[in-house]
């Protein structure tokens, strides 16, 4: 399994004092891994099934199981489970993956237990396509989130069109 393990983190309180960290600590929701274990993994509404590297097995992460893992690390930011698709991909997977990241938003924030100690911030998606990425936003500002994070790029676009996103 996976360590130092989501139980015992619940069992000592969380990665601050685990770590005897006392500054912030920033979580990734695994939605990164979509695109860099893309040929291990399958997404689907309910989430994402990865096959491990390691040893073959398989993990299904859905929003509720990101916040879980996320609320018991204790992270001051954690991000929530975003459908990321390469910045070079085009066409419908692009919208798919936009709407996506939406409605498991929704999720994350309704699964979510810490909001008063754990901000969470919302991902932006929408490829290169500045009408995806307006609608995104517009509908993540909705949800009233702590925070925004621009998702779905540094994946091999070229810096002006990075810098325009």
């Amino acid at each position: 399994g996976l360590r130092p393990g989501q139980e015992l983190l619940d069992d000592v309180g969380g990665s601050h004092i685990f770590q005897n960290w006392k500054r912030n600590i920033l979580t990734d929701s695994g939605g990164f891994q979509m695109v860099s274990l893309l040929k291990l993994a399958e997404i689907t509404e309910e989430g994402v099934q990865f096959q491990s590297p390691h040893d073959g097995s398989l993990m299904l992460l859905t929003p509720e199981h990101s916040m879980s893992i996320q609320n018991s690390i204790g992270a001051d930011i954690i991000m929530q489970l975003d459908d990321v698709v390469s910045s070079l991909t085009t066409g419908k997977r692009v919208e798919e993956a936009m709407y996506r990241s939406i409605r498991w938003l929704d999720r994350c924030i309704k699964s979510h237990k810490n909001p008063e100690t754990q901000n969470l911030f919302a991902i932006t998606q929408g490829g290169l396509v500045p009408e995806l990425r307006k609608i995104c936003i517009q509908e993540m500002i909705k949800r009233d989130t702590p925070g925004y994070a621009i998702g779905g790029l540094s994946g091999g676009e070229e810096k002006d069109i990075f810098w325009r996103m």
